[in-house]
Order: structure tokens, then sequence, then C-alpha cells
């Protein structure tokens, strides 16, 4: 009956033209939020965090230049470089599209009053802005392009990782910041790339922390069916081998919601009072029951 229930709401997958059709409109939304962000938060308190927007923001202070023209100036060169040296249309049109749509967003909203002239809420809300319009960008597997472009560059030419390109780049920027506007900016800087990596994982990843439970029980057949018949979750055998005695000791694995936790350690604690259990998080859960890729 449960895996009838299971089949039966099953979500199909989206069409081609309609994933594409949500792909586009997530790098849309992705870079409306970055283009906010960086106009209420980081260009008004000098918060250059990296990437193209922390030298568009330091060029700006120095020169006067437009922003928004600045991330073009980077942002389309970077990307036909990027199309040339490391072989066809790498990031796709979707890539494209946020490069181009981003600035002109920036340009657009120039005008917008600054929400803070506080530099450390600048780079507190300013990077989880940042974050939120990266995660959705990336959620569509597409890219703002900018360093992060200029660091598969550097990558494929010098053997060093990507991380440690973007690494960097946004170093070199940030240690620029410190030189024009002060150490303090720089570190505001850094509060602003940290808030921007974590919003990024909370957006890809989610808030939904599931828990996985190990179960190492002498009673565990009574166990396995206390679990699939009063929490309707699914058990896993795995094969385990006490460390002491070498004997079998088949572990129970399962994965719970966190409203089903203590639920799931009652009925094991009722049939085997003497169970070795482990609950840890799972920061991530896909398939059955839970969230699709």
């Amino acid at each position: 009956m449960n895996q009838l229930r299971t089949v039966k709401h099953r979500r199909q997958p989206h069409s081609p033209v309609r994933q594409g059709v949500i792909d586009y409109t997530y790098v849309l939304i992705g870079s409306v939020f970055v283009a906010l962000a960086f106009n209420l938060f980081l260009l008004p308190n000098q918060v250059a965090s990296g990437g193209v927007s922390g030298i568009s923001i330091l060029i700006n202070y120095t020169l006067g230049l437009e922003p928004a023209y600045v991330q073009w100036a980077f942002n389309i060169p970077l990307f036909l470089l990027g199309v040339w040296l490391l072989g066809g249309l790498k990031y796709g049109i979707k890539a494209l599209i946020g490069t181009s749509f981003l600035p002109l967003v920036v340009l657009l909203t120039k005008d917008l009053p600054p929400a803070t002239l506080d530099p450390l809420l600048g780079a507190i809300f300013g990077g989880m802005g940042v974050g939120l319009g990266l995660g959705i960008v990336f959620r569509a597997r597409a890219s703002t392009g900018g360093t992060d472009l200029a660091a598969q560059i550097v990558h494929k030419y010098t053997g060093l990782s990507v991380g440690m390109c973007v690494f960097m780049i946004d170093g070199l920027i940030v240690m620029s910041a410190a030189f024009l506007f002060g150490i303090e900016y720089a570190l505001y800087a850094l509060i602003a790339l940290f808030v921007t990596g974590k919003t990024i994982d909370l957006v890809q990843i989610g808030v939904g922390y599931a828990k996985v439970a190990l179960i190492i029980s002498n009673q565990q057949e009574e166990v396995r069916k206390g679990i699939l018949q009063d929490i309707d979750r699914g058990v896993t055998k795995l094969v385990g081998y006490g460390g002491y005695t070498n004997q079998e000791r088949p572990v129970l694995m399962c994965v719970v919601g966190q409203s089903e936790v203590t639920k799931l350690k009652q009925i094991v604690q009722s049939i085997d009072p003497q169970a070795f259990v482990i609950v840890t998080s799972a920061t991530e859960v896909l398939g059955e029951g839970f969230k699709r890729a």
C-alpha cells in the first residue's frame, strides 16, 4: 500500500522547454537580488567584497566611473575569453544573460536611496542579498560570470584549484579595498564574503535539515517494523561487525524529519531499551519522502 501511494504522488520531471523557462527566470530574479543588494548596501558603504562588483566599487571610488559600465566592461570580455580559452559555451546562454542583465539592473536601480549608511549593516545585509541572488542563479545551473570565469582561466593555465583561484582574486580585491578605504572596510568586505557564502549554502541546501539515525539493536526486526508502521519512513539495513566481538551486527539506517526524531527514539526505546542509537544531521536529502534535486 505504501509503495502504491508513493508511486501515485511521484512528481514527473519538467519538460525541457518548461525547465528552460524556469532556469532563465531564476537567472533574471537572482540577478535582480544581486543588483539591489549592490546598490542598496554595498556601493553606498564602500564594501568591496570581491568579484566584478567589488572591482566596480573600487573604480567608482578612484575614477568616478559608473559601476554598471565597469561591470559590463569586465563581464562580457571575460565571458568571451572564457568561451575561447575554456572551449565552447562552457556556461551557456544562461551565463551570458546573467553577465549582461545584472549590470543593466544595477544601472536601472542606481538612483535608489541607500538602505543604510552603516558599513557593518551594509556588509551583513549586502552579503545576504548577494548570496540570495547567486544562490537562485546557481539553482538554475548558471553563473553571473565575472571573477568565476577568471578563476577558471587561471586554474586551466596554472593548475591551482578553482577555489584557490577565486580566493586569490577576491583577496586582491579586498586588499585593494584596505589600501583605498582603510583596514576596517576590508574587514567589512570579509564579513560580506562570509555572509554571502553562508546564504548561498542556505539557498542551495535549504533550512529543513533532516536527521539520520543509525540504530544497532538485538531486536532489529521489531525496530524495523515499528519505524515502517508508526513513522512511515524507509529503513535500510547496513552490514556491520562489532569491533570487539567481530560478530555481525546489522545497522539500521533511517532518515527522518526533525519533527519525527522524538517519535523515532520513543519507538526504539519501547522495543529495545538497550539499543545503541546515533542521530546526526543531514544537510540535504533527495528522494522519495523528501525533496527533489
